[in-house]
């Protein structure tokens, strides 16, 4: 039966059912209408933790290289094919897959937009076991293991989300400002841990801790440099000079062969100790790698 045509229903009964009605399909109309969330894809599991700190509920983010896989061999399957084609962003960090597929991205999704968060930092060489640049001219892409350079990146990625959805640029803001405290808070931590040691060398199999080594003051002394084990003569050479400094400890990573750090642990009897910087939790892994290698320092 239509309400409106009973004999009953005066005009202001009509107009107050129509404005129940109209009050009771709000909330559906505001649900409709609710702004999606951006969809962006990232290189390695700890940008998730960058882009998701700053953007919140308003970001939803795919990762390419996932757990257990290796950023200097990766190739992305046809199901992340289609996730960068319906991305709106793509934040690349400078993993070596890059270089050659950022390219291919770039032309067969023109309408992606690709961001380096590279962009304002300062790339140091990578540098061999006696610490000098290699000779390539390779810079280190390990941006991701510093919390300074990460308070950079988050940054950079702010911007871009305001570029992206400038409506939300408050929320923005507020996720960089806490997410931006954390990292001071951990950098100071950091130091506290790192502080104090008079031995501050440390041997790892990949040298992906530079920047951290940097930043707090401490020496790497890598076995593996551009993705080049050591030769026998070089891996004797290292293991003596494992046993001048006092080193007890080998840091390895899963993604890579700890054969050779295997072999020089026990040639200086010592043992390998596993890190993993590449856990989507930054701020739980840079506190758990901090504090592995101020215990394996003397």
């Amino acid at each position: 039966m239509n309400i409106f045509r009973h004999s009953s229903c005066s005009p202001l009964r009509r107009r107050l059912l129509l404005g129940g009605l109209a009050a009771s399909a709000m909330p559906r109309l505001a649900a409709a209408q609710a702004v999606e969330p951006l969809r962006v894809v990232v290189s390695i599991l700890p940008q998730k933790q960058f882009v998701e700190r700053v953007a919140g509920n308003a970001a939803q983010v795919e990762v390419l290289v996932r757990p257990g896989q290796s950023p200097a061999t990766y190739d992305p399957t046809p199901a992340q094919l289609v996730e960068l084609g319906n991305a709106q962003v793509y934040f690349r960090i400078g993993v070596p897959f890059e270089a050659n597929w950022v390219p291919r991205f770039q032309s067969q999704f023109p309408k992606l937009r690709i961001v380096d968060t590279r962009q304002g930092i300062e790339l140091a060489p990578m540098r061999g076991a006696d610490g000098q640049p290699a000779a390539s001219g390779a810079r280190d892409p390990h941006i991701w293991t510093s919390p300074r350079l990460v308070k950079r990146q988050a940054q950079t990625i702010r911007d871009a989300l305001i570029e992206l959805a400038p409506a939300q640029r408050e929320a923005f803001e507020a996720g960089y400002t806490s997410y931006a405290a954390e990292l001071d808070a951990l950098d100071a931590e950091l130091r506290q841990t790192l502080a104090g040691k008079t031995q501050r060398r440390f041997m790892v199999f990949h040298p992906a801790w530079g920047y951290l080594a940097r930043d707090y003051g401490l020496e790497m002394i890598p076995i593996e440099v551009e993705g080049k084990e050591p030769s026998p003569k070089a891996l004797t050479a290292l293991i003596e000079q494992a046993r001048s400094l006092g080193v007890r400890v080998i840091f390895v990573q899963r993604q890579f062969s700890r054969t050779a750090a295997e072999s020089g642990a026990r040639a200086i009897g010592g043992e390998v100790v596993e890190l993993n910087p590449l856990e989507e939790d930054f701020i739980g892994q840079a506190r758990r790698a901090a504090a592995a290698i101020a215990r394996g320092m003397v």
